[in-house]
């Protein structure tokens, strides 16, 4: 999103950063299958040698594989369709038990702003929709960087699939105010018009330490359009009607934490990490197809009025982001590993064949970047009994 982009169509004031709607769906197909970009990605990925030798021909393969596939999709819901199906197979190839718990609380014809901890790139959300869909429930939108979406081919799949735009490479801030304005006006928008759920990251960027923490700016920015519209109105009131429930999301094993342990030791002896051009795309491959042992899903309750200020409302998240997160055995096993908090360490349900595979994954981990791989698993941990700062 540039500057210039910040130019409102009254028709459709959100244009530029909604998801793609049904009329929409047919010419973002073609361009895809036509996008070389996407197509050079698919091959390297799914037929290597023949990308390797006959790039014309693999492009061609790749690009009817992409027509074929969706020749019977006309809507976003037929593309959800398909997402759900591979997402089903994901769960099926990936991990060995998915659970969700506080589904059965919430209205299902009522829509909520969702915010979890975030932990995976595009699996948060995915799983989120997907015990959503299982439910017979609508699916949520989603609320994505623009930092993630440097490929135009990206950001055609990823607003087929519900995601918004949240911009963060604007320059100047006057140019951030009215687009963080734009953004909160659609927000609640979706919620209060359109009756149709959110789901938003508690904080910019994954929990690549594995401490669960919601930034109170997002909250000041989810209330700027109800304060706008009645400049009285309590931030209280503002946050009530937008219905957040915050959600945990609890993996056994995280796909990316050797990935993830490896930038945080940059930064810690070296002050900084610069990601490659296509790491962000790696990471969603990487968490997709890697095994994430069991994963679990816990909705929470929704706010009401009684929070006055965004830094009232975050300590709500967190409690309830903290208190329904599952701590698996991987996450004891971890802090025993580190031996700084041995009264903390739980192992009454933990078997040999959960050590055993523990100490097979700890195995491949580097040895100077074993202290930042454990901190990950250990410190949900830790943070449930407030030994966090």
């Amino acid at each position: 999103m540039t500057d210039t982009a910040m130019a409102i169509d009254s028709q459709d004031p959100w244009a530029d950063i909604r998801p793609y709607q049904d009329d929409e769906v047919a010419e973002v197909l073609a361009r895809l299958a036509g996008n070389r970009e996407l197509l050079d990605a698919l091959t390297r990925y799914r037929l290597p040698r023949l990308s390797r030798l006959a790039p014309p021909l693999a492009r061609a393969v790749a690009a009817f594989a992409i027509r074929r596939e969706t020749r019977d999709v006309n809507s976003v819901r037929d593309f959800q369709q398909r997402v759900a199906y591979y997402m089903a197979r994901m769960i099926r190839t990936s991990t060995d038990d998915f659970r969700v718990d506080g589904l059965e609380r919430l209205a299902p014809d009522t829509a909520y702003l969702f915010i979890g901890n975030h932990r995976d790139i595009s699996l948060d959300p995915a799983f989120v929709n997907y015990a959503l869909h299982t439910a017979g429930r609508d699916t949520v939108r989603i609320a994505i960087g623009d930092n993630l979406l440097k490929k135009p081919y990206v950001t055609d799949l990823m607003r087929l699939n519900k995601s918004f735009i949240v911009p963060r490479a604007l320059r100047g801030k006057r140019a951030m105010l009215a687009a963080y304005q734009l953004l909160s006006e659609y927000i609640r928008h979706s919620i209060l018009v359109d009756n149709h759920s959110i789901w938003m990251a508690q904080r910019e960027g994954r929990a690549k330490d594995g401490i669960d923490r919601t930034d109170p700016a997002i909250i000041k920015m989810l209330t700027m359009a109800r304060r706008r519209e009645e400049r009285q109105a309590s931030i209280g009131k503002a946050i009530a009607e937008l219905r957040i429930v915050p959600v945990s999301i609890s993996y056994e094993y995280d796909p990316c934490d050797l990935q993830k342990a490896r930038e945080l030791h940059a930064i810690h002896t070296r002050g900084q990490y610069e990601k490659s051009e296509f790491e962000d795309i790696g990471s969603i491959v990487t968490g997709i197809t890697g095994h994430k042992g069991r994963v679990q899903l816990h909705f929470g309750e929704a706010l009401d009025s009684r929070f006055d200020t965004p830094e009232a409302a975050a300590e709500e998240i967190d409690r309830q982001v903290v208190d329904g997160y599952h701590l698996f055995p991987s996450h004891y096993l971890a802090l025993e590993a580190l031996g700084d908090a041995p009264e903390l360490v739980d192992l009454s349900d933990v078997t040999d064949a959960d050590r055993s595979r523990f100490q097979q994954r700890l195995a491949k981990v580097p040895g100077e970047l074993q202290e930042w791989w454990l901190a990950q698993y250990a410190n949900p941990v830790r943070n449930r009994a407030g030994r966090l700062t």
